[in-house]
């Protein structure tokens, strides 16, 4: 694809929304998501490729603003639900990713729950792999990020499951950054040397310093923690 175009794909449940067929609605199913500026010829030959090579059930075309883009996921994760996510990154989609994918899927119970897959490549390869506290490398890859959800803790406990077993099928197939650990946002679970690992040795220990700078005594330790350096 040309850099002024990226695309998300993954597994949902289809939204009970004006544009999905009835018969289709909270179905769970396969997503893409084209995303290019406004105008670009590029983007409708992409469209077209993808309608002739593999028909969708249901599609749309509109602009949209920026700001909607950012927003498309906030309905779905409104306050109020109980989540859990891992993520981890692969270099592509092989036939055994492929395979994790479709027998994991299959697995969700919960129409809350999800797999994104993003793309990351272009801009993102430009920039050194030591060059920010970015956890994980600047190589092509494929960001995954598999999401329990549910509406409440009990159904929570069953997705969480999921993840966990969706993850470790993956979690062999991964991108070696550190432990081979995702995007540290993508994480729900920290535990052991999780955070250490995503961000690899030589950028944790320039983060750990920098830490033991402006917070020596680790007072902002309930997150992703950075323990303070000495």
């Amino acid at each position: 694809m040309p850099p002024d175009i990226n695309a998300v794909f993954g597994a949902v449940n289809a939204p009970p929304a004006p544009f999905v067929p009835e018969q289709h609605q909270l179905a769970p199913g396969y997503v893409l998501l084209l995303t290019g500026f406004n105008g670009t010829a590029e983007h409708a030959r992409l469209v077209a490729e993808i309608r002739g090579t593999l028909p969708p059930l249901f599609d749309l075309v509109a602009p949209l603003r920026y700001t909607d883009l950012q927003q498309l996921l906030d309905e779905a994760n409104a306050w109020g639900g109980y989540a859990y996510d891992k993520s981890c990154y692969l270099a592509g989609l092989s036939d055994p990713v492929i395979d994790v994918l479709t027998e994991h899927v299959a697995a969700k119970s919960s129409p809350m729950s999800a797999l994104l897959f993003y793309r990351l490549d272009g801009a993102y390869c430009r920039a050194g792999e030591q060059d920010t506290a970015f956890s994980g490398g600047r190589s092509p890859r494929y960001a995954a990020f598999i999401i329990g959800m549910g509406p409440d803790d009990q159904v929570l406990a069953t997705e969480r499951g999921w993840v966990r077993d969706f993850w470790s099928a993956l979690h062999p197939l991964a991108i070696e950054d550190g432990d081979g650990g995702g995007y540290i946002n993508g994480d729900t679970d920290y535990a052991g040397d999780g955070v250490a690992g995503a961000y690899g040795a030589a950028k944790y220990e320039r983060l750990a310093r920098v830490k033991a700078g402006y917070d020596p005594d680790n007072v902002f330790h309930v997150n992703a923690n950075v323990r303070p350096a000495g």
